[in-house]
């Protein structure tokens, strides 16, 4: 177990020092330092503190996000083009907005919240309530709430995302 924690606080300063290097742009010595310490500072106190775990850095979903990214991108244009259509088409209108509770099949905090911000990232559909085995969701036509109904996207999450 100490050693699983130990290569989560390796790849955490890694991530951080990186992603420093991205924001800040400078690659002289002395602000590469200055990453390096302050990187090790956040490290040193997360460890103190107790908060690098399975869920504040979930180590097992880094493999497989860029297949999540690809999955989600794609029915976010979906969505999009599909507002669209709906938002052209004014005369007769085909916005019929639900409100729907649906079933959670993801087991942990983490898999429903991914969940829960993937359906409200996609158009014409925003997550309200999360609670442990639903979530309330408004759609903004039926077709999409008949959509998130069926599970597609809930089966979609467990298979790309988490390992549990």
């Amino acid at each position: 177990m100490h050693g699983i924690l130990k290569m989560k606080s390796y790849s955490f300063a890694a991530l951080l020092f990186l992603f420093w290097v991205f924001l800040s742009g400078h690659l002289t010595p002395l602000l590469l330092g200055f990453g390096v310490a302050s990187v090790a500072l956040a490290v040193f106190l997360s460890k103190r503190m107790n908060v690098i775990d399975h869920e504040s850095y979930p180590l097992h979903l880094s493999s497989q996000l860029p297949a999540f990214f690809l999955y989600i991108f794609k029915e976010i244009i979906k969505a999009n083009i599909d507002v669209v259509k709906r938002i052209l088409q004014w005369q007769g209108s085909t916005i019929s907005p639900q409100l729907l509770d649906i079933p959670v099949q993801q087991a942990s905090d983490l898999g429903r919240v991914i969940y829960a911000n993937a359906i409200t990232l996609t158009p014409g559909t925003v997550s309200i309530e999360l609670s442990q085995d639903t979530i309330t969701i408004h759609a903004l036509t039926e077709e999409a709430a008949q959509e998130l109904a069926t599970g597609s996207m809930a089966r979609e999450v467990s298979n790309r995302v988490l390992v549990e």
